[in-house]
């Protein structure tokens, strides 16, 4: 090897720990050398095939050139690559670098990994879905079937502990690397509030070439706002100073450009995530961060995905900042100030925590496995996996848990389950569009109809001449060449379908419906809304298939999406839809309406009235309105309520008769006959309700203990007010002459608020101790009352009294 890299002192300790155990964790540094060193070291210490994995392609085709020429060979020889629609291999290659979802076919098509010795897990620190489920299956593999494969663990900032743990203790080998010193400056202030981030990043790009020498490498969240920030640059920096585009979507060739260094002059790199980790990008001394990384965000109640752009963890800001120290001293310049660094997360969530499962689920149907049994660093998370199982099950991929063989034919293409299902649904027909749905939008700015796009992929150039919006030539051609696969690989359908209603294959949960006098909303068939943008010729179709949204929960926009007929769908779903009987509360009219409705999902193709509809579904639907209205109690059904859960407090059996228990179950069905209206539903009684949900004894048990009047000594019967903290009556005080222990009810023997009133009905006193109030403040009350009503009894001696409510006769 021609020079010393860091990585070097410690391949000694790593074949040996790997030759003892057959598992190692190494944690290097960027830089440090591990992605071409490693894999050439263990050659003379592994018998058979290295396979290592890459997270990205460009990664893949670099470590294995850059191998190759340590070797002095063409890519091919000892060592070659494999990723998606590309393979340099022979029957010589000892060294294959492949990308990730590469390992997960190799296993499920032999778990053995026949004439493979070791595995090299590169840059895991990056958490992507299929390293995590690559590991997770090669450990199984491992331990059921081929205890001699070695694996090998290879990060830059994760931590090694989790790891090791998980592989059984590993042994952990650390390279300290040697990386020059870089200096990090802040900004002295925060961004201006409304300042784009472009505009930022082009402000601090022009300061730091102003300010340095070498090569410049800026890290940016995504190709829009590389190009936005290119084009600021533009007429910026000086003329010797190249810029360059970095990014996945690139041409090859354009990204080995952007690699390689410069003859004349320096360079400016504009380069997404993909610059963080596996590349050395020559020739730079300063980085530019952003500090704004794209992740994809899936959210299972949606059920749908969405790219959000988010701060960058710790983790991530150091990995970006090292690359400025990698060939000589460096300087990293960050787009955000000191003290706004401690708000950052210390790592990005693993994919596997965040993304659309629904490949992963496929997966372990065919791995024969729930998860659960599997050695995953993060385990999926239970409601994203319920999700991505219950879109399996929709597409006949799954039985239950169990892969059938519709989905065993969809996991052997690489593609999501979605547009795998449709491909062999719609046969080599269906390439094209499934191509198109993988790639980036070839068409910026123009309305959603993908239709446009198959036009200009077909004949980008007669599109050019016939509408407005360029084609981007690169993405029509890796469209072109993958869709060339994708039709080798499956079987032609016995009937060609219409582009929409391959779509429709792909999205059944994603055909909308407009909704009524309104252009530019449609209700999905999963249950959810979306919006097409005002003006797109899209909004004026009744039914579409969104293929493309945004992923917003409450409302999506449509991206992309084509118009489909209601005879396709009906072609398509014959069986799936079909008439319903619906009696349902209407919130706008205000009542209970009777509809026959004919479904597809969520989506209503057609509604009638339903005149004939039974009294049992009214009621349903008036109960359905109760729910949404709330109940209105009258003062005698609130009584009763409030006698019973007096009750209810000191224990008694008694049913619960809240509002949402009542409004929970069916029990006020019976009573809601003849009711459809909100007037007629706010004015129901429900006092005999409330009886009916007591048996006779429990009615006997609350007359008795919780009664609905006190009995006076005269029996007269006062109501009982059990509606505040205290049941209460109101009662003349001469009515109670005679009483000498206070009443009370409840099993708990609560005491009764009196009110006594005077013979003109007016409040006197309020006790709750009527022999205290007889012994006590009864004799100023006497003395005042004996003046205001003469004609009334007041004796001095109330407790031996007979009570009263008759004045005397005049004259007496």
């Amino acid at each position: 090897m021609r020079d010393q890299l860091p990585i070097d002192a410690v391949l000694p300790d790593l074949t040996s720990a790997l030759a003892r155990t057959g598992r190692v964790v190494l944690m290097a540094p960027p830089g440090a050398g591990k992605t071409t060193r490693v894999p050439l070291a263990l050659l003379d210490h592994v018998e058979d095939r290295i396979v290592m994995l890459e997270p990205r392609r460009l990664a893949a085709r670099a470590a294995a050139e850059r191998m190759a020429e340590t070797l002095g060979e063409p890519v091919g020889a000892r060592v070659g690559y494999r990723i998606r629609g590309e393979a340099k291999v022979s029957k010589a290659t000892r060294i294959e670098v492949v990308t990730e979802g590469i390992l997960t076919r190799m296993l499920q098509s032999d778990p053995e990994l026949s004439g493979i010795g070791c595995l090299i897990f590169d840059e895991f620190h990056e958490r992507s879905l299929n390293a995590d489920l690559g590991l997770a299956l090669a450990w199984e593999a491992r331990g059921a079937l081929r205890p001699d494969l070695a694996i090998v663990v290879m990060s830059a900032t994760l931590d090694a502990g989790p790891v090791a743990a998980l592989l059984d203790d590993a042994p952990v080998i650390v390279s300290e690397g040697r990386a020059f010193p870089v200096e990090t400056r802040w900004l002295g202030r925060p961004v201006a509030a409304g300042m784009r981030l472009e505009a930022a990043v082009a402000g601090l790009v022009t300061e730091a070439v102003a300010a340095s020498s070498g090569g410049v490498l800026v890290f940016l969240p995504g190709e829009g706002e590389i190009r936005r920030t290119e084009a600021l640059l533009k007429g910026r920096l000086p003329a010797e100073v190249a810029i360059r585009p970095l990014f996945g979507a690139m041409d090859f060739a354009a990204q080995r450009a952007a690699i390689a260094p410069v003859a004349q002059g320096r360079k400016v790199v504009l380069a997404t995530a993909i610059a963080e980790t596996s590349l050395t990008i020559e020739d730079i001394r300063v980085v530019v961060d952003a500090g704004r990384a794209r992740r994809l965000r899936f959210d299972p109640a949606s059920g749908m995905a969405r790219l959000v752009t988010e701060r960058v963890s710790r983790a991530e800001a150091e990995q970006r900042r090292g690359r400025a120290g990698r060939v000589a001293e460096g300087t990293c310049y960050r787009l955000w100030t000191k003290g706004e660094e401690g708000a950052l997360a210390a790592f990005a969530p693993p994919e596997i925590a965040v993304a659309d499962l629904a490949g992963l689920a496929l997966e372990l149907a065919q791995w024969g496995s729930d998860g659960s049994d599997l050695a995953f660093l993060t385990p999926p998370p239970a409601p994203a996996l319920a999700e991505a199982r219950a879109l399996l099950q929709g597409l006949g991929a799954l039985e239950g848990t169990r892969i059938t063989a519709h989905g065993r034919a969809l996991a052997a293409l690489p593609l999501h389950p979605r547009l795998a299902h449709m491909l062999v649904t719609a046969g080599p027909e269906a390439a094209t569009l499934a191509a198109l749905l993988e790639e980036r939008d070839p068409l910026r700015g123009a309305p959603a109809d993908l239709s446009l796009r198959l036009a200009a992929i077909a004949n980008p150039g007669r599109f050019e001449a016939e509408h407005p919006w360029p084609v981007h030539r690169g993405t029509v051609e890796r469209v072109r060449q993958e869709a060339k696969r994708l039709a080798r690989l499956v079987a032609p359908a016995p009937t060609a379908l219409p582009a929409a209603e391959a779509a429709a294959l792909a999205y059944p949960d994603r055909i909308g419906l407009r909704r009524k006098g309104d252009a530019q909303r449609y209700v999905l068939s999963g249950g959810k809304g979306a919006v097409v943008e005002a003006g797109d010729p899209l909004g004026a179709h009744r039914l579409i298939v969104a293929t493309d949204l945004d992923g917003d929960p409450r409302e999506a926009r449509v991206r992309q999406g084509v118009a489909l007929s209601e005879a396709g769908l009906r072609r398509l779903y014959a069986g799936q839809i079909g008439w319903h009987d619906v009696c349902e509360w209407s919130k706008r009219e205000g009542r209970v309406v009777a509809r026959r409705q004919e479904r597809f999902g969520a989506l209503v193709l057609e509604d009638r009235h339903w005149p004939e509809a039974p009294p049992e579904a009214l009621a349903r639907g008036a109960l359905d309105g109760l729910r949404q209205i709330g109940l209105t109690l009258t003062p005698a059904a609130a009584r009763f309520r409030a006698r019973v859960e007096i009750l209810r407090a000191d224990g008694a059996a008694l049913p619960d008769l809240s509002d949402g228990a009542l409004l929970a179950g069916e029990a006020l069905l019976p009573f809601l006959r003849g009711k459809r209206t909100e007037a007629e539903l706010r004015a129901l009684d429900l006092t005999e309700a409330l009886r009916a949900q007591l048996s006779w004894e429990q009615m006997a048990e609350l007359d008795r203990l919780a009664p609905s009047h006190f009995e006076t000594p005269l029996g007269r019967r006062v109501p009982i007010d059990y509606a505040g903290e205290t049941p209460s009556i109101e009662v003349k005080l001469p009515e109670m002459y005679g009483v000498t222990v206070h009443p009370t009810v409840g099993p708990k023997r609560h005491l009764l608020r009196i009110s006594l009133l005077s013979p003109g009905s007016k409040p006197i006193q309020v006790t709750m101790d009527l022999p205290g109030f007889w012994d006590g403040s009864y004799a100023e009350v006497r003395k005042e009352m004996r003046g205001r009503y003469p004609r009334h009894p007041w004796p001095e001696n109330p407790r031996e009294a007979d009570p009263t409510t008759r004045a005397k006769p005049r004259g007496t």
